[in-house]
């Protein structure tokens, strides 16, 4: 059966999984809840919909997220991926649940298969050259102030070193924000790792590091 959500903090932490969680607003009293905990129970046993989690929500007994959420009547199926709402059911039609299920399951899939390839991607462009840098423009031709000095730092050093204009590829752009945990450009990595940005190479220049950095 279906994980029973006993508490608001519970519900919270089981909707942020960044894969699809499935939540069946349900009553004890409603005997097309159980026709719904019953079809999402199968639909849990198969391997395609392994990386799903299935829940089960009492209605009634957290009125503040059925409020919050506008259950109106039970059963409702909401389907939530990393907090936030991405479809929903209303009643037991068990053909439009499974369908709506396998929908997003596909859409998952998909996501994933995205992400891992970019992934690859971005690991395959770091590792172009000893020191990369990724910036708007390029080495010749910067657009933007923080690239501008960064590379008049970069040239300064006498390194050799490769560039990516994260402005001809959002894909890599969005990523690689992701896949470093660094929210702006530019970003300089030296033997496939993260040295940090602008402020960060200022800092290390002025300590006199940044050349041995770079030779690694």
């Amino acid at each position: 059966m279906p994980e029973i959500l006993s508490n608001v903090d519970s519900f919270q932490s089981t909707i942020k999984n960044s894969s699809l969680t499935v939540i069946h607003f349900a009553a004890d009293w409603v005997e097309q809840c159980a026709q719904v905990n019953e079809v999402l129970d199968a639909l849990g046993k198969e391997s395609e919909y392994s990386n799903i989690k299935f829940c089960s929500c009492p209605a009634e007994d957290l009125s503040e997220i059925s409020l919050r959420y506008k259950i109106d009547a039970v059963p409702t199926i909401v389907l939530f991926q990393a907090g936030n709402e991405v479809d929903r059911v209303n009643g037991a039609d068990a053909a439009k649940i499974a369908a709506i299920i396998k929908e997003h399951s596909k859409n998952l899939l998909t996501e994933k298969i995205h992400r891992v390839s970019l992934d690859e991607r971005l690991k395959e462009l770091i590792n172009k050259h000893n020191v990369m840098l990724f910036m708007k423009g390029n080495r010749d031709a910067p657009r933007c102030g923080f690239s501008k000095q960064i590379i008049n730092i970069l040239n300064e050093t006498g390194v050799s070193y490769d560039t990516f204009d994260i402005l001809t590829d959002e894909d890599v752009r969005q990523g690689l924000k992701t896949y470093s945990d660094w929210p702006t450009y530019p970003q300089l990595y030296v033997k496939g790792e993260l040295v940090g940005g602008l402020d960060i190479v200022k800092e290390m220049q002025a300590a006199g590091d940044l050349a041995s950095t770079l030779n690694g």
